[in-house]
């Protein structure tokens, strides 16, 4: 289906039902699988013969939906997880060993500044934040001898900053290390990371690509084309006793570093999706590029008003003319960035709330991306474990809104606006 275009994979790619199977991706809701010999289970133990035999590895459901992300993306193949946060931290683990050292992002979601900066520090591995928007000198200066990788958003949460693709992909090739994305807010419908240099994807896929609130999931997608026998990734390019001394980098070729992810790391941590939400993801998938369209025509109508509105300070929506990430958003995503808005509303954090607090139609959650118009108030919830220090450093004031804009019709979004801000105004 390779030439298909991305809104056609959207819908067919991943399951081929032969003569007489089921037309809808079947759920396999089963952990085991059943073999005539003990010789075929001893040899997918070793990994020298391909087939499913425990769903914590493997399972037909989940192995579809993977196919259909891989090629979304563009990339070999895919591996999903259990949460976003299983798919971003598999991928830094299946890179960096204790006393490792990785760059982010300043600008990242505060759940995976709480993740490197302090769940995997306890495993010795560091991580130095840096300004997204810094000149490509001054971030070479933070590379270390033990640096392994670059990490950064397409479109950061809730901050919105657009990454620069073409800086940070030098950032990690001129060091021989890879630049892994996390592609949540964007999409592979509005954009494809490995075309502009990115080594790994990584999805919360539980925000637009299930589109509806109702299932966890996460995905790692590998490019195929890094080099990691460059002598800097012993843990995949020097046996594994663990498989009678298999060679990822030898022996699995440019699949290297997804393979490992699955035989290694989801073995021993079973951060396992379950094939019930992988068919739940599917259906999702099968309408993300028309759902991606409204819900970025919805938030640069949402946008604009609120630009034009006397009672919002101020409006960060890289679709916005004059924003400051638009001209990054035009090179890297030119049919859109994503339906999320951060505003703020004159009178600060109270007058934040109570605008929150008086919308109808949209509900004050702590969910994002997803087909219904969500609010949140990120410094006191998604990010409050944050220092005062860190959410400057994430781009999150004290009075930011982050508004989810959903498929609705755009009017109605924007008069339950409209009547929320009168309250505030009347208070």
């Amino acid at each position: 289906m390779s030439n298909y275009h991305i809104d056609t994979k959207c819908v067919q790619e991943g399951y081929e039902p032969k003569n007489g199977e089921p037309r809808v991706l079947p759920i396999a809701q089963s952990t085991t699988y059943k073999y005539d010999s003990s010789e075929t289970v001893g040899k997918l133990f070793d990994l020298t013969e391909s087939g499913f035999f425990y769903t914590r590895l493997a399972n037909p459901t989940v192995d579809a939906v993977e196919k259909k992300i891989a090629a979304l993306e563009g990339g070999i193949a895919a591996m999903c997880t259990s949460s976003g946060q299983a798919a971003n931290l598999i991928t830094i683990l299946n890179i960096c060993n204790t006393g490792d050292h990785f760059i982010s992002t300043s600008t990242i979601y505060g759940g995976t500044v709480n993740l490197f900066a302090v769940t995997l520090k306890k495993m010795g591995i560091d991580v130095t934040f840096v300004d997204p928007d810094a000149p490509l000198e001054e971030l070479q200066k933070e590379i270390k001898d033990n640096t392994k990788l670059v990490f950064a958003e397409t479109i950061s949460n809730p901050s919105l900053v657009v990454v620069d693709f073409d800086k940070l992909e030098q950032l990690a090739h001129n060091n021989g290390i890879p630049l892994v994305v996390d592609n949540t807010f964007a999409t592979p419908v509005n954009c494809r990371p490995i075309e502009f240099g990115a080594d790994i994807v990584t999805h919360s896929t539980s925000k637009y690509m299930d589109g509806h609130a109702v299932a966890l999931g996460g995905v790692i997608v590998d490019s195929g084309k890094f080099n990691w026998d460059n002598g800097k990734f012993p843990g995949l390019s020097t046996p594994d006793e663990s498989y009678h001394g298999l060679v990822y980098t030898r022996d699995c070729g440019n699949a290297a570093f997804i393979t490992k992810a699955r035989v290694q790391l989801m073995r021993d941590m079973g951060s396992t999706p379950s094939p019930n939400n992988a068919f739940l993801l599917n259906i999702g998938l099968e309408t993300l590029h028309l759902r991606m369209e409204r819900h970025c025509s919805n938030g640069q109508k949402v946008a604009e008003y609120l630009a034009n509105n006397d009672m919002i300070s101020w409006v960060n929506y890289p679709g916005l003319k004059g924003n400051k990430y638009y001209d990054l958003a035009n090179k890297y995503l030119p049919n859109g960035t994503c339906g999320v808005i951060s505003f703020g509303i004159k009178g600060g954090r109270e007058a934040a709330v109570k605008f929150m607090d008086g919308l109808k139609l949209a509900a004050i959650v702590v969910h994002v991306a997803d087909a219904r118009t969500g609010v949140l108030h990120p410094a006191s919830t998604t990010h409050r474990q944050l220092t005062d220090q860190q959410l400057v450093e994430c781009g999150i004031t004290p009075d930011l809104i982050r508004m989810s804009i959903g498929i609705e019709n755009v009017e109605d979004i924007i008069a339950d606006i409209e009547q929320s801000l009168k309250k505030v105004q009347n208070h």
